[in-house]
């Protein structure tokens, strides 16, 4: 019996290691790929006293077979994976005339909005201050990155500048805009060349929004697991969009496909879903589109998805509509989304958090934009 334990053991190992092998349909249930035979998958699911699954040697003897022993693996493997990308604040170490690390803080300079610190190199005397990201900028990054969390918190452009005021940085509601247009499409490239280890489920769905007064469709790709909005587009109209070059974004954007697709009954999604990632490899990917808002926290409930989509109608009633269909507030709301706001239902974790993407300091607009700035100039 321990030698057939063991053998279990190995093989469960085996199925984790193999790619393809496993598909997640939710937090709780799994398909698994036979050993044996190609066309053959079980479920393996997790219920309130403990582990199931379909096969065979878990039916008839009530043993941990090693499709659960696999689901397992897998499942503590794809957590170790997730600590996998660390971004903290950049911190001033070397003289930038010399390279020295004999630096010391030497005071602050002023300007209309605050203090930004000077350090003095020991070895070379020379007097200077960094401010990676927000050089030639005549505010300092406190208040810049303070408009970027009031804006995308859900204020408008005047009621950031009112609160600006108040905190002593004299602005107009231009100068803010033309922050949130540089800024985001910095932390956006950026953040595009990160790897989040999202799920195998994505979902879907398209929402309403006005551009110049005009009804507009935005299509976002999300992951299931994280709440990761892996991509965005926006289309002229519904029901006559195609949706493959969303899902080409996210399949290169993510260097994977999904091993389930979620959306509505759409033509655009199912076209879009076969020439995209319709594979005949098994498992094959598998698109389920006949969702709805509401039910039963399952594959066929789009409520995670609805989140979002609830985001961008706030977003748009402050804003009274976009102005331009290129506008970069969405994608500003997208990077908010991912890397600043902490979400319930991840316990409180962001989506990059839950990825695998940790960004550290008080201020994580802050790090965010030093980091694109720094890997811009490497």
């Amino acid at each position: 019996m321990q030698q057939l334990t063991t053998t279990r053991q190995e093989r469960g190992e085996a199925i984790a290691k193999k790619v393809g092998q496993i598909r997640r349909l939710d937090e709780t249930h799994y398909i698994v790929k036979s050993q044996s035979r190609n066309d053959q998958l079980y479920e393996v699911s997790q219920t309130d006293i403990g582990w199931n699954c379909s096969c065979p040697d878990h039916q008839t003897r009530g043993v941990e077979c090693k499709h659960i022993i696999a689901v397992k693996l897998s499942f503590a493997m794809r957590k170790q994976v997730k600590a996998s990308v660390i971004l903290d604040p950049v911190v001033v170490t070397n003289c930038p005339a010399c390279g020295s690390e004999q630096i010391q803080k030497a005071g602050v300079r002023h300007n209309r909005s605050g203090d930004i610190q000077r350090y003095l190199c020991e070895a070379c005397g020379k007097l200077f201050s960094i401010n990676i990201g927000f050089e030639r900028m005549k505010h300092n990054p406190k208040a810049i990155t303070a408009a970027m969390q009031l804006y995308f918190s859900g204020e408008s452009l005047r009621n950031t500048q009112r609160s600006l005021k108040l905190l002593g940085a004299e602005v107009s509601h231009q100068t803010i805009s033309n922050w949130i247009a540089k800024y985001t499409e910095l932390m956006k490239g950026y953040v595009d060349k990160l790897n989040p280890q999202v799920g195998d489920v994505w979902r879907a769905d398209e929402v309403y929004i006005k551009v110049k007064g005009n009804m507009k469709y935005l299509f976002a790709l999300m992951d299931d697991e994280t709440r990761y909005w892996i991509a965005q587009e926006v289309a002229d109209s519904k029901h006559k969009h195609d949706a493959q070059g969303l899902f080409h974004e996210g399949k290169q954007l993510m260097d994977k496909v999904p091993s389930i697709l979620i959306t509505d009954g759409l033509p655009a999604y199912h076209d879009a879903f076969k020439r995209e990632f319709y594979s005949r490899m098994l498992p094959q990917p598998r698109h389920i589109n006949a969702i709805k808002i509401t039910g039963h926290q399952n594959e066929a409930n789009n409520n995670k998805m609805e989140r979002i989509n609830g985001e961008i109608r706030d977003r748009e009633k402050t804003m009274r509509g976009l102005k331009k269909k290129n506008t970069p507030i969405l994608k500003g709301m997208q990077v908010y989304h991912n890397y600043i706001k902490p979400h319930e239902g991840l316990d409180g974790k962001t989506p990059a958090e839950a990825c695998g993407i940790q960004v550290n300091g008080e201020n994580k607009w802050m790090t965010l934009i030093q980091n694109a700035a720094s890997a811009q100039i490497k």
